[in-house]
């Protein structure tokens, strides 16, 4: 599929789907936290949805190109950024861990999760740049990671005593960071060649592979396993699967 221009207003439009389950999902727990039996079966479905995108979606496009350089390049990119970033934010998280007190927001944290938004929100607008179907799956599939991204961050600020009111605009910041990622994405690659859409595109498919093994898997598996949570983890892949041959 050839790069699109598409309207501003749909891109907007599918960008407030992650943006908005991100802060339900970190409003929620102000009121009632989710079960980790919930929490679990979220993180293994949402890590089915990304992975079933990557599969269906982002490799087809990166093997029509057929640019092997350019693939290996941006693969190997993508896996030493998002090394670097996880080695990055651990050492902030380290370094503020413990000085937490009541009403301390756990700035190591925050940064931690405004990098991942950031680059998911580049993902996205990468997604839309490759074609209008990759942009509504990928923008479907990151509204499940930030629905669970949203409930780890409440549940860790409302632990910590954070006001209510500084909950909610961390969150709204957040989600701004998204949005922001998403349109830098878009618009560095909507005007360029297939060579940087094949680069960019490998390097969106290695970063959203290790989102789902050493993010949402890892953090799913912190809890007591069960069958149903795998089953939750086929469940979507294969619904995006299906939704990618029906749109």
């Amino acid at each position: 599929m050839q790069p699109q221009k598409l309207d501003a207003i749909k891109i907007l439009l599918f960008t407030t789907f992650p943006v908005t389950l991100l802060i339900f999902g970190g409003i929620v727990v102000l009121w009632k936290r989710p079960s980790e039996p919930l929490q679990s079966t979220i993180l293994h479905f949402a890590a089915g949805v990304v992975f079933s995108v990557v599969a269906v979606e982002i490799l087809p496009d990166m093997i029509r190109i057929h640019d092997t350089l350019a693939i290996i390049i941006g693969f190997m990119l993508g896996i030493s950024a998002m090394l670097l970033i996880k080695n990055y934010t651990q050492k902030i998280e380290n370094q503020t861990q413990g000085k937490e007190g009541s009403n301390f927001l756990p700035w190591g944290m925050v940064v931690a999760v405004g990098i991942d938004l950031l680059l998911d929100g580049l993902l996205l607008g990468i997604g839309f740049a490759a074609g209008s179907k990759e942009g509504i799956l990928l923008a479907l599939a990151l509204a499940m990671e930030c629905l669970s991204l949203g409930l780890a961050t409440g549940t860790k600020l409302v632990q910590l005593g954070i006001y209510k009111k500084q909950i909610f605009t961390v969150l709204v910041m957040l989600g701004l960071l998204f949005v922001l990622g998403t349109a830098g994405g878009f618009f560095m690659l909507n005007f360029t060649g297939e060579k940087t859409l094949e680069f960019v595109l490998s390097f969106g498919c290695a970063a959203l592979l290790f989102l789902v093994t050493e993010e949402l898997l890892v953090e799913a598996h912190e809890s007591k396993d069960s069958p149903f949570y795998t089953a939750a983890f086929f469940a979507g892949f294969l619904l995006f699967m299906v939704l990618g041959l029906i749109i």
